[in-house]
């Protein structure tokens, strides 16, 4: 049985299925945290990857071409993140209720939009996927999985290196300070809700037409709830929010693994204890919260001292 485990194709498979799983949690999760540390909680996430998966849908269908799918994905994106901010931070509205929001409607629109275009429902016609490329021991790598691993170095430069990057911690950490050296906080807030949406929706579009070829109702199955247990985990930090982002792919490889290769089928009993797992690890994720260190001024509204 060691000598099967350790078989070239069966650590490929491994490998590659659980870049597929973690590539949208990690995305999605490395969006929420831009939002996330300047100061506005985003738990729409889930809608913002579910419309994700639906516009790369739509935009490849009518184009015949994948990558306009991929910008009509991160447009959708950031256009939901826009309403979630102009709710959350300039109209200082409740920002677990807007999250909310975003969900509901992008559940209903995505599930009437599919009928309204295709008159049909629940799933759409296959379109054209994302290329990819097969490398050794990694199998085939689509663009949104490089994006992935390239958003790593990106995030923590963005995030420590540049000014950006340093007023976006301030916006989370202490705005009245960002707002006495004469900068926008409100601005930086809403440029970081809108990256939030933007990454998110990147991470549904490989859901559709990286990892599949089809939009199906309600595929994101929960995962922007997920990234958001990633970003927990992670502690707000783009290599903890990436390595957590794998850990839970790997846990989804894990279980879809027992019904695909023979090796793993000894786990057959145990398959519904390890589906359960990562749901029960998003409950202990926000059970440790204490021991993580959110950003100080996370889900306070900014008002002005002459506004108030």
């Amino acid at each position: 049985m060691q000598s099967s485990f350790l078989n070239p194709l069966v650590i490929t498979w491994f490998i590659n299925s659980t870049l597929h799983f973690s590539t949208p949690l990690v995305l999605a999760a490395l969006g929420g945290m831009f939002s996330e540390r300047s100061g506005v909680v985003n738990i729409g996430l889930e809608g913002m990857m579910l419309m994700g998966a639906f516009m790369a849908v739509v935009g490849t269908f009518f184009s015949g071409n994948p990558w306009i799918g991929l910008l009509a994905a991160s447009i959708s994106g950031g256009i939901l993140g826009l309403i979630h901010g102009l709710i959350s931070v300039q109209m200082k509205g409740n920002q677990i209720v807007s999250g909310a929001g975003i969900i509901l409607f992008a559940t209903g629109f995505t599930s009437f939009m599919v009928f309204g275009i295709w008159g049909i429902r629940g799933i759409t016609p296959s379109v054209r996927q994302l290329p990819t490329v097969t490398f050794p021991w990694l199998g085939a790598i689509s663009p949104l999985m490089v994006l992935m691993f390239l958003m790593l170095p990106i995030s923590w430069y963005t995030l420590y290196r540049t000014p950006f990057g340093m007023r976006l911690r301030a916006a989370g950490e202490d705005p009245s300070t960002l707002d006495t050296a004469g900068v926008n906080v409100q601005t930086t807030r809403l440029i970081g809700v809108i990256l939030s949406g933007i990454f998110a929706a990147l991470g549904g579009a490989h859901l559709s037409i990286g990892f599949g070829s089809r939009f199906v109702e309600l595929m994101t199955g929960g995962r922007g709830f997920i990234a958001l247990a990633a970003l927990i985990f992670g502690n707000w930090n783009p290599l903890g929010v990436v390595l957590s982002g794998l850990f839970f792919g790997f846990l989804s490889t894990l279980q879809g693994s027992i019904d695909v290769l023979p090796e793993f089928s000894f786990l057959a009993p145990y398959v519904q204890f390890i589906a359960m797992i990562p749901y029960v690890s998003v409950i202990i994720a926000l059970g440790i919260i204490r021991r993580s260190i959110p950003p100080k001024a996370i889900g306070v509204p900014y008002i002005k001292e002459r506004e108030g």
